[in-house]
């Protein structure tokens, strides 16, 4: 299983869903800078991470709209990671809806290394 473990300064751990994305930046720490709900368009995602762009690392665990966020990395030079749905079976209480924990546990898994990569 590959696993990305370079550190990073920040994290950003995006829920993402067909209309909508919730996404939690983490420092280097650990700790939660942020969280938002957004609309899941690339320019939405892109105003987000503007502030902390030059310094961050995207993870998702992926579904079927995972395509433009891999797609705008690639554009952008941001580091991605996809981390198969099955991941979530790492979060304690992985089959919980609540997208503002998940991405912040999808963020902390990155963080610590544990997110496999799809």
């Amino acid at each position: 299983m590959r696993c990305s473990t370079p550190p990073h300064p920040f994290y950003w751990g995006i829920d993402l869903h067909a209309r909508t994305m919730s996404v939690c930046l983490l420092n280097q720490a650990g700790e939660t800078l942020g969280h938002r709900n957004m609309t899941a368009t690339p320019d939405a995602l892109l105003k987000a991470i503007a502030p902390s762009r030059g310094q961050i690392v995207l993870a998702a665990a992926w579904m079927f709209p995972w395509s433009w966020l891999a797609d705008r990395c690639a554009d952008h030079g941001l580091p991605g990671v996809l981390g198969p749905a099955l991941s979530r079976k790492a979060m304690h209480g992985g089959t919980a809806n609540n997208e503002k924990i998940d991405a912040q546990k999808i963020a902390g898994l990155l963080r610590g290394g544990l997110l496999p990569q799809a």
